[in-house]
Parts: structure tokens; C-alpha cells; sequence
């Protein structure tokens, strides 16, 4: 009987951090129910799951409680950001965002990782802590995709609030508005939503680009 306790503890102390408190260690579609997913393209849906599940077998995050998904393939004008719980595996936000000036008027062509640019970045990022700045209140992002994301701490480009983020704005010029590359949201909204994802949380910004798509290691089966 002693032995059986010891082992229970020796597993619950080197147990890996990822699965502690529910969270797996790898995610799949299947275990999300469809018709939680809002409109949210589920093709985009199952690269991001395969993405956040690399990441964190890989060890570049741990315990991710959210996964952010930001489908650029769609125009500005719809609702094309998720929020999910990794933990209870529901939709929490279905929201619309900004992309950078650089990047397209109301639909999104090109993206970037340089400064200056004002191009939003696709890829994988992971959440970090918040501030408040000239955009008010704003939650840092770290980049995880070299080459494709990773100047995003030193390009400032963070998740922050915007009154050009709205339905009102987009009947009166037919898009959003837009940033310097951030992932700008709705004022309404952007306060909540940070602190639920803040702290260790995935980002994931997808368009159908070929190089992306070819690079970005998150996406190549964890290899």
C-alpha cells in the first residue's frame, strides 16, 4: 500500500505541466462540439488545434488555457476572431478584429514580419502581460514562428482595443479600420477579452499563404 501511494506521488510530481488541471496536451476538433465553433471555418479550426498541440509538445508554451484564431481570409467587415477554452472546450468570443494598414483596405493580402511595415503577421503567438499605453489598455504578444512572427514584441504589435472596430464604423466607410499591425478589437469588448486570454494563452493568425503555410514549423506536423 505504501508503494502504490509513492508512486502516485512521484507521478503527480513529475507528471508533465501541460495535462495538470485538464488541460491536454494535444487538442483535437473532435473533442469541441461543431456547433460551438460559431462561424468559424472548421479547415482553419483543425490547423489551429494542430498548431496550439505542437506548441506545446514541442514546450514552447505550457497549459494554454485559450486559443485566439484569426481567420485574415475573410473581410474586415465580418466577425473573424475566436476565442476558445482549451479547458471547458467552448466558444467565449466571436469578434471583429483589425489588420495593419500595410496589409489590405477591407480585405487582407499581405502580411509581414519587418518593422515598419505596418502588416499584421500571421502565424502562432503566445500572450503575454498587459499595459496601458497610447491605445489603452493592450496585452503584449510574442511572436513563436521564426522568420515569420517573431519580431512581433520589438514591432509592438499587441492586442488592443480601437473605436474603428466597430459595426457603426463599418456602415459608414464599408470596412473596419486599421492598424499598425495590430490585432485591434472593438473598445466594447477589448478589456474583457484581454484578461481572459492574457498570460501564457495562443494566438493563431491564419490566411492561406504558401509560404506560411510551407515555414511555419507549427504547421509541418511538429517536426
Amino acid at each position: 500500500m505504501r508503494l502504490i501511494i509513492a508512486l502516485a506521488l512521484a507521478i503527480s510530481v513529475f507528471a508533465p505541466k501541460n495535462i495538470e488541471a485538464g488541460v491536454a496536451a494535444s487538442f483535437a476538433k473532435a473533442d469541441f462540439a461543431s456547433a460551438s465553433l460559431g462561424s468559424m471555418d472548421e479547415d482553419v479550426f483543425d490547423l489551429a488545434l494542430g498548431a496550439a498541440s505542437c506548441a506545446v509538445k514541442s514546450g514552447a508554451v505550457e497549459r494554454p488555457r485559450t486559443l485566439t484564431i484569426i481567420d485574415y481570409s475573410r473581410p474586415s467587415t465580418e466577425k473573424r476572431m475566436w476565442v476558445v477554452d482549451l479547458t471547458t472546450r467552448e466558444l467565449l468570443y466571436e469578434e471583429l478584429v483589425a489588420h495593419g494598414q500595410g496589409t489590405g483596405a477591407n480585405i487582407a493580402s499581405k502580411f509581414s514580419n519587418a518593422a515598419d511595415s505596418h502588416q499584421t503577421s500571421l502565424g502562432l503567438f503566445v500572450t503575454d502581460t498587459t499595459y496601458v499605453g497610447k491605445n489603452g489598455y493592450s496585452l503584449r504578444l510574442d511572436g513563436l514562428d521564426k522568420g515569420i512572427n517573431d519580431r512581433a514584441r520589438d514591432r509592438a504589435i499587441v492586442m488592443h482595443g480601437a473605436p474603428y472596430v466597430s459595426d457603426t464604423f463599418v456602415r459608414a466607410n464599408g470596412r473596419l479600420g486599421r492598424s499598425w499591425g495590430c490585432p485591434a478589437v472593438s473598445d466594447a469588448v477589448a478589456r474583457q477579452l484581454i484578461d481572459r486570454v492574457k498570460g501564457g494563452s495562443l494566438v493563431f493568425a491564419y490566411y492561406p499563404d504558401a509560404d506560411f503555410l510551407k515555414t511555419s514549423k507549427y504547421l509541418r506536423g511538429c517536426a
